[in-house]
Order: C-alpha cells, then structure tokens, then sequence
C-alpha cells in the first residue's frame, strides 16, 4: 500500500476524532469531512475539506444524503493497480480515498430507549451512507484502510508513525474484518427492531443476531475448553449482561451460567428472598421479613451443598446479612444493590465475586416472546421463557381433603422453586423455605427418596412440589412416608387417578396446575 495521502472523516461518536485528524494532518494527510464532524474539526484549527466542496454538490434532504456520491464511493473502491480504474478516476476527477473514518448514526442507543423511542425516531437514526462507505473500503482493503472504533484511533496513528505512513496488508485486512462485523452487527440491530415492530411472527424463517463480547473468560466449563461470554445489543432486563462486578477474580463460565440462575429464581419472589445455587440446582431457597432471615434459612437446607456455590438477594444488601454471608465460602454474590458497609465486609474476602445488578420491579418488563437458544450440533433450539407464575394457572383441588391456608403458602412457594430444578425436580418445604431438593434423577420416585435423604430434619407437615406429574403411586407413598401433607404437581398422567387415591389414603391434599415445568 501508498503512503496514505488522503483520508474521509465521517463520524457519530466523536469521541478522539480530533486528536486522530490532528496526527493525520501531522502527517501530510489531506482530510475531507462532512457536516457536524467537519464543522468541529475546523473549529479545532484542523484543515478539512468538507465532501460538499469536493463533490461539488450540497447536502440534501436535510442530510439524509452527503456521500452517496461516485465521486466519494469511486475514490474509496478504484483499485490502485488497475490501469482501467486509475483511468477512470482521471477522467472524472476522481481522487483516490486511502483512508476511511467513519461510524454509524446512534441507531442501537436510539432503540434501547425502548419506552421513550417512536419508530419515527428509530428510522431517522438508520444510517445509509456510513455502512456504504465503510462497506466500500472494507471491500477495497488491498488499497484502502477503514477505522469504525475510537478506541482503535491511537494504535492506527502510532503504525502509521512508525510504518512511514503506510499500513501493512494484514492490519488493513483485520481492520477491514472488524468493520464488516460492525456493519453487520448493525443491520442485524436494525431488522430485529422491525421484526419486533411487526410482532407477528415469533419464529420468523430466518433470524440474524448482534452480539458483542463483555469479555474473555478464564476457560469454559472445563479447564480444557476455552471460552468467552457475549450479550445482545439491547439490554432492558436486570440481568448478568448489565450487571457491574464490584469485586473479585474474574468471572468463570461457570460463575456465569450458576448466577444466571440465582437470578432468575429470586426474581420470583416479592418477600425478601435468598436463594443458594451450585452447577444452576438450588442448595437451598429461602424468604423472610429479612435478608438475614431468608438466607439464615436458605442455607439450612444443604449447607454442605452450599460450600463454593453462588448466592443471590432480590434486594439491596444490608451489612449483616453479609457479615453472616462471609462465614461461608462462596463463588459468588450477586445483588440489585448494596447497602451501607455491605461491601466493607465483603473486602476482606478478595477472591469474593460481588456484582450489582440494576434493580426491578416484580414481573415488570417480563416479555413472553422472548427466546431461550440451546446450541444443537449444526443448529439452535429456540423456545419461549417459561416465565409462568403461580397467578398464571388453573389450580384445581383433586383430593377429598382440600390444603390448608399454611400449605396453600407453602405449595406455592416450593412450586416456584421447582421450577428452577433441574428434572426430574421434587422440592419439600413450607410456606418461607426449602426443606429439601431432589434434583435430576431419571426417575422421580427416586428424587423423592435423595430429597427425603437429604433433609436435615423433620419433614412432617411440609408440602411438596413436583415438576412434573407422577407416573406411578409411588412417589406418593414415599412422600407421605416422610410426612408430607401437600402436594402440588401438574397432573397428566394416565395413571391420574391412581395417585389421587394414593394422596386420599394418606388424608393427603394434592393440587394441580396444568403445567408442567421440565428443565434440562
């Protein structure tokens, strides 16, 4: 590649534009520009030519049109070594563009202000001469360099210093690399917000993700596979893709998927609630008058279990609750805020990862159209989130006997929680707390049994929830073997009937939902 003679300066995000068009300048780089980036420049006492003076023609339609001109795209895409395209150039009065600087119209910003962003809005922000241009000298990257990041600004200024000027063929190309994904990663933003403006088809016939890398991570789920954790465009709901770590190692993959879980199951609680987890399965869930109240019972259920897990609150957290958090090593903590000297006391544990989630308002902004991805080989699954609440079903009493309001309380805690083990999924508990958790056994009759084992006391008067129905009398029996008096599951077996009988002998009280609540 030439010394690179002449650069086009065309950007939104502003941000060190100026200490970039000055080093260029620096260099003997002549430098055309448009509009608000051109006015800024001269102001700054840097010598621009603005593309109007250039083309010879104005801006028009009140700026909807500046670049798409051949006498911009036919500077950028003529390739220096054809004779025909040099020919051309000179006998339109085209001169060769070397370098490109341009970034797109806020268009991705403009639609995460979901609420306050019309569709007028939205369109006024869809830029059509930047991604043409960008998309020109990516294309022509043999001859023309093309920059789309500010943050890339100082090291295409130190190369160019170092190099005499030029830019070597495999910068051009990685340069080149980065704004086609920049361009894609827009357009991509720009057909999901129409497909959501549309809101017809939930599972449209072809679907185009954006998403940006938050970071590298150490290594994946496994030491020997590696790793990196990504997040969509536009993030509303509080979650691990907006969160702020506070302190701590670095996150782990397996920190990732573990909080991720912790997360969505406090989210369905009001009370103050705790709930404990290890490989994405609840050590223990717990809710009270107080955070310290709720984790004090949270981790009575399994505090063997608990030893290295993450723990998550569905409110600020208060100093106590976290002296009393300290006393247990764990991976993680995460929270929608941290009360006063909370983080003091966490300070002393340095490997101690603490990140602060935005806080939210219970099922508010919960959007039922919105996908769960399972990566299959040479595919994805996608599914709706199973984001159904006690209030969302068809409760039906099947037993003689009808629950009392205390098991009423407790079916559907343990059922909100059962929705979060993986299957198949049985939980013992009462109105506040998880007494027990049988998680991912293949048969359930067997979760019964590792729920009943590993109970730490008395499960006589506690209620049960199973997330799926039961196949067989069985798990019944075993149930009320322990005490169990409640019982709460989606029914749908052909053996129905037979369970209920089974719940009738033992004067237990059974509900049904009518929905079931699988997780794999």
């Amino acid at each position: 590649m030439e010394k690179i003679s002449r650069a086009l300066i065309s950007v939104s995000d502003k941000r060190g534009v100026v200490e970039l068009a000055r080093g260029l300048q620096e260099m003997g780089v002549e430098i055309l520009s448009t509009g608000g980036t051109a006015g800024l420049l001269q102001k700054e006492g840097i010598r621009v030519i603005s593309v109007s003076d250039y083309t010879g023609f104005p801006e028009i339609l009140g700026g909807r049109v500046k670049t798409l001109q051949p006498r911009i795209h036919g500077g950028i895409l003529a390739r220096r070594g054809d004779p025909a395209h040099v020919q051309d150039l000179k006998a339109h009065g085209i001169l060769p563009i070397d370098l490109v600087v341009v970034n797109l119209y806020p268009f991705i910003e403009t639609v995460a202000r979901a609420a306050l962003c019309a569709l007028e809005e939205a369109i006024e922000t869809i830029d059509i001469g930047g991604p043409s241009m960008i998309r020109a000298a990516a294309k022509n990257f043999t001859d023309v360099a093309v920059v789309v990041d500010p943050e890339d600004y100082p090291a295409l200024l130190q190369e160019l210093r170092d190099q005499g000027g030029t830019l070597s063929r495999q910068k051009r190309f990685e340069m080149a690399c980065k704004a086609f994904e920049h361009t894609a990663r827009y357009d991509s933003c720009i057909a999901s917000y129409f497909r959501g403006q549309v809101g017809k088809e939930l599972y449209p016939s072809t679907i185009t993700l954006a998403l940006e890398k938050v970071q590298d991570l150490r290594y994946g789920e496994n030491p020997h596979q590696s790793a990196a954790f990504y997040r969509e465009m536009v993030v509303a709901e509080p979650c691990l893709a907006n969160a702020r770590q506070l302190q701590g190692k670095e996150l782990s993959y397996n920190n990732i998927v573990d909080l991720d879980a912790a997360l969505a199951l406090v989210k369905e609680f009001t009370d103050p609630t705790v709930a404990i987890i290890k490989h994405t399965n609840p050590c223990g869930v717990a809710r009270g008058g107080s955070l310290a109240e709720a984790y004090a019972g949270a981790l009575e259920t399994d505090p063997v279990s608990a030893f290295g897990g993450i723990v998550a609150v569905n409110r600020a957290l208060d100093r106590g609750t976290a002296a009393e958090l300290s006393k247990t090593f764990y991976e993680a903590v995460v929270a929608p805020g941290y009360e006063a000297g909370a983080l003091e006391v966490f300070s002393t544990k340095k490997n101690l990862r603490v990140l602060e989630v935005p806080p939210w308002e219970h099922r508010k902004g919960w959007n039922p159209e919105t996908w769960d991805m399972r990566k299959v080989a040479g595919g994805y699954l996608l599914q709706q989130r199973d984001l159904l609440g006690w209030l969302g079903m068809e409760i039906r009493v099947v037993t003689r006997r009808e629950p009392t309001p205390q098991e009423w309380q407790g079916l559907e805690f343990v059922w909100l929680v059962s929705k979060h083990v993986k299957s198949n999924a049985i939980v013992y508990g009462n109105a506040n707390r998880s007494l027990a958790i049988g998680a991912g056994q293949m048969s359930r009759v067997d979760s019964c049994r590792v729920a009943a084992m590993k109970a730490r006391g008395s499960l006589r008067g506690a209620v049960m929830a199973s997330d799926a129905f039961f196949p067989f009398r069985d798990g019944i029996d075993e149930a009320a073997s322990v005490g169990i008096t409640a019982v709460v599951q989606p029914g749908g077996s052909i053996r129905d009937q037979e369970v209920i009988e089974a719940a009738n002998e033992h004067g237990m009280a059974m509900v049904f939902t009518g929905v079931r609540h699988f997780k794999h």
